[in-house]
């Protein structure tokens, strides 16, 4: 079913509220952006959208949400074809239900929902697959990105996959497992001596001077329309349920206003009646979107922690992160670098699931929750886990020991302590 791409979708300020047409290059409205700064969040951020009347009325509405789903959701993103999006597998991530943790025996529903799986083994995948679609779609064979190393890694990959050319500027303190991906993806990598703030502030500068199309998370807002995709995901596999509340690593504050985006989608169109609960987890060493949801004046402080994909000391989607929050009812935690590390481990020891630290944050959050018996029984939880361990092994090397080597001999192995280890591990 074809709905013209002139009236399926229009752009709204989410700060003046003034409406934009669909076109090209519009990142943020321009009235609103004259006031903007490099110490403050941007205002002007612009909300992508749909025509839901049309939607309604092309699809018989209790046979609606099946019939986005059997379509790719083509209906709710802004592209004209879903052979434009990459041919490596995006989205359709599982999500892992579980009643225990080890031994311990859950009171309520926990549901893991793993997006490592994606091609460059992050959430980010989503966003750079929609903006390379785009982009595709427009004739743009140049895209750029500032990035920590997630959304350099993902925009290369993807571009890679779509025979476009990737810019990506990023700290040079950035991981370097991340950095190495950026290059094997055959991507144009610049490294800046400052923090990512100072690498996004010349990406804008730099797309301003050559015209090159800017993926930058929030900046773009079809990164938030990529990154909405996990909720109709959620929906599908909790078989038209919706979790109680849903944990997720807040850096920026694209993820989790793309999770709102995505369940507000469907309210628009009377598919859910209401959205989840959703807690937004930030470090105690990069809280700056948490500790500004109530504040008249934003105040920003230098980042300070192992969780480098959300640290970030000015959130980009601060206004509409805060909106969502507080208008739905959304909930916030912080949480320790060390509380991320115990975590780690828990995690991976529990399920088989190796996270990064920030992607690990929300399962501290959730695990914080726990610890403080505020997660009800019988209730449904879902923890967003947007990237792979190995993104940086480095952050938890100093958390764990590498046995020294032994000799190749049963004997040596009986007198290294590692027999009663294991039996002691596995409960033999």
């Amino acid at each position: 079913i074809f709905i013209s791409m002139k009236t399926k979708y229009k752009f709204s300020c989410i700060s003046c509220g003034k409406e934009y047409p669909a076109e090209p290059f519009l990142y943020l409205c321009p009235d609103c952006a004259k006031t903007n700064n490099d110490i403050n969040p941007p205002h002007g951020i612009l909300k992508t959208v749909y025509n839901y009347n049309d939607i309604k009325i092309k699809y018989n509405s209790g046979e609606l949400f099946t019939a986005l789903y059997e379509n790719g959701f083509l209906n709710l993103l802004p592209i004209e074809s879903l052979a434009s999006l990459s041919p490596l597998r995006v989205g359709n991530t599982p999500l892992y239900k579980y009643g225990h943790l080890g031994s311990l025996k859950l009171n309520h529903n926990l549901y893991l929902k793993d997006d490592s799986q994606n091609p460059t083994f992050s959430y980010k995948d989503r966003a750079s697959n929609l903006v390379s679609a785009y982009a595709k779609e427009n004739s743009i064979d140049t895209i750029v990105a500032a990035s920590t190393g997630n959304a350099g890694s993902s925009l290369a990959g993807i571009c890679a996959s779509q025979g476009q050319k990737a810019i990506i500027m990023a700290p040079a303190s950035a991981p370097k497992a991340k950095l190495i991906q950026i290059c094997m993806y055959g991507a144009t990598l610049i490294t800046v001596s400052g923090s990512y703030d100072d690498a996004f502030e010349l990406s804008i500068k730099a797309t301003r001077k050559y015209g090159w199309y800017n993926r930058n998370t929030a900046y773009n807002p079809f990164t938030i329309e990529g990154k909405k995709t996990a909720a109709f995901e959620i929906f599908y596999q909790m078989d038209h349920n919706l979790p109680d509340r849903i944990f997720v690593p807040v850096g920026d504050g694209v993820i989790i206003s793309g999770l709102y985006k995505g369940f507000e989608d469907l309210k628009q169109l009377g598919i859910i009646k209401k959205i989840p609960v959703i807690v937004a987890v930030q470090s105690q060493g990069s809280d700056n979107m948490v500790n500004n949801l109530k504040s008249v004046s934003f105040k920003s402080r230098p980042s300070t922690t192992i969780a480098d994909s959300i640290a970030v000391d000015v959130p980009r989607n601060f206004y509409m992160t805060r909106d969502y929050l507080l208008r739905e009812k959304g909930e916030w935690i912080t949480v320790t670098d060390q509380e991320i590390l115990r975590a780690s481990h828990l995690l991976a020891e529990s399920t088989g699931i190796f996270s990064e630290p920030a992607s690990v944050a929300a399962f501290a959050g959730y695990w914080k929750y726990h610890d403080l018996k505020k997660i009800e029984q019988d209730s449904n939880n879902a923890v967003l886990l947007t990237g792979s361990g190995l993104k940086d092994p480095q952050a938890v090397t100093g958390s764990i020991t590498i046995p020294e080597p032994i000799k190749p001999e049963i004997s040596a192995l009986e007198k290294s302590g590692l027999i009663k280890l294991i039996k002691n591990t596995l409960q033999y």
